[in-house]
């Protein structure tokens, strides 16, 4: 959607983007803290989790969470909060005839949360359901095993639950206090700011009820480390075998570099025309796949994942020994990059169709590390992509051996072994 950004830093010291989409019949609203769990007490991880689930709740307003729920959500809006390793986002959209309402009610929950007793209890409970449904996902479970032992902030939903009842209501208190600071926050508002509207948000914003604090909280230093054997989750009712194959390097991509490794994740794995994806489909070896990748402060990582039957395994990993080593080497079609740079532009037009679309386009850049992307250089930057960028890159994720291959099924330690083999040519 066509929209202009600005930057606005606060008296307060909270930092965000004010995004006017003139066009726009319903406004968004994501307050962000850095209050993950990363931040939480030893052996307490579950802490932040719970903290989230409690604030949208019960306040100093309106004392009972449903009570509070059925007033915001009593014309059509939405709210929702979600915890990650590293942040906390508060999120709402609402049509645009209540925006000032429900910005209101978004901000006294965040800063006037009673965290009653009853209320803890209850999502205790409910946390505790959330995890064990999460758990029951192979990937998510592996995905997640496979961070923790590469040494990265996290924990299985297995090992979180095994840690919740070390968590009292004390020290979800303890965990608010702690990050919910002005100088902390950030956030990011879409909609139609005509007239004053701006102008309020501002000063709403501005005088939040919360302390200042010292300023936004630091990331953690993580520093990925190779897996010398293969992290085996077994798992004798599941039949087929579950992987993912990581490699990092230890630095952040610079954004040149990010948009070369998205196209060649495209060319290899994003459609059923892909070099390894649909190689394996033409051959009937898997149904789906997948690659992606993530970065951290200090480094950055690139994953290949699918399911596979153990027998159809060898095969599929030797199409993705084959194609990786193709796109190190620079063997890259020039119709298989300009077919790519075609895809990610219409992907780049789908994205942003909606108010929520656009605001992610900033949101999670922008509370990663306070980077503002123009979102109108996006289709420039495709373009720019060259097959040198690309085998720059590729390789450069592969020059420090830093590795690591994850199995979850009814799967032996001897066949871990031997698909961790057949990868590691990868790295030769």
């Amino acid at each position: 959607m066509k929209h202009t950004v600005s930057e606005v830093s606060l008296k307060n010291g909270s930092k965000g983007l004010l995004l006017h989409i003139p066009e726009a019949s319903v406004m968004t609203f994501e307050v962000n803290f850095r209050a993950g769990d990363f931040l939480t007490e030893e052996g307490k991880w579950e802490a932040a989790h719970l903290m989230e689930h409690i604030v949208l709740g019960a306040n100093q307003f309106i004392p009972k969470a449903r009570k509070f729920q059925a007033e915001f959500e009593k014309n059509g809006a939405y709210t929702n909060a979600s915890t990650s390793s590293y942040d906390i986002t508060y999120e709402a959209e609402c049509a645009d005839f209540e925006w000032d309402r429900i910005l209101e009610l978004l901000l006294v929950a965040i800063t006037k949360p009673l965290f009653l007793k009853e209320e803890f209890e209850a999502e205790f409970g409910n946390v505790r359901e959330e995890l064990t449904a999460r758990g029951n996902n192979h990937f998510r479970h592996l995905s997640l095993a496979l961070r923790e032992a590469y040494g990265f902030a996290m924990l299985t939903d297995q090992n979180r639950l095994k840690l919740m009842s070390n968590v009292g209501l004390e020290d979800v208190r303890k965990h608010y206090k702690k990050t919910h600071l002005t100088s902390n926050m950030r956030f990011v508002i879409a909609g139609n700011l005509k007239g004053e509207r701006r102008k309020h948000i501002k000063q709403v914003l501005e005088a939040v009820d919360l302390p200042k604090g010292d300023g936004r909280i630091a990331l953690p230093d993580e520093s990925p480390k190779h897996l010398t054997k293969p992290l085996l989750i077994p798992n004798p009712t599941v039949d087929n075998l579950y992987f993912y194959l990581d490699t990092f390097m230890r630095r952040r991509m610079r954004d040149p570099e990010a948009d070369a490794l998205s196209l060649i994740n495209t060319m290899l794995t994003e459609t059923l025309y892909s070099r390894i994806f649909g190689a394996a489909r033409e051959k009937g070896l898997v149904y789906g796949m997948s690659s992606g990748f993530g970065q951290t402060k200090d480094s950055s990582g690139w994953w290949f994942g699918a399911q596979v039957s153990p027998t159809n395994a060898p095969a599929l990993f030797d199409i993705i020994i084959k194609e990786v080593k193709a796109a190190r080497n620079g063997k890259i079609k020039e119709s298989d990059l300009t077919s790519a740079k075609q895809y990610a532009l219409g992907r780049y037009q789908r994205s942003g169709q909606t108010v929520g679309g656009t605001a992610a386009g900033y949101s999670y850049r922008y509370f990663f590390d306070d980077e503002v992307d123009d979102y109108y250089k996006v289709p420039e930057r495709i373009r720019a992509v060259s097959r040198n960028r690309i085998v720059a890159i590729v390789n450069d994720l592969f020059a420090e051996n830093i590795w690591g291959l994850g199995v979850l099924g009814n799967v032996s330690e001897a066949s871990a072994r031997k698909i961790q083999k057949q990868a590691a040519s990868l790295w030769s």
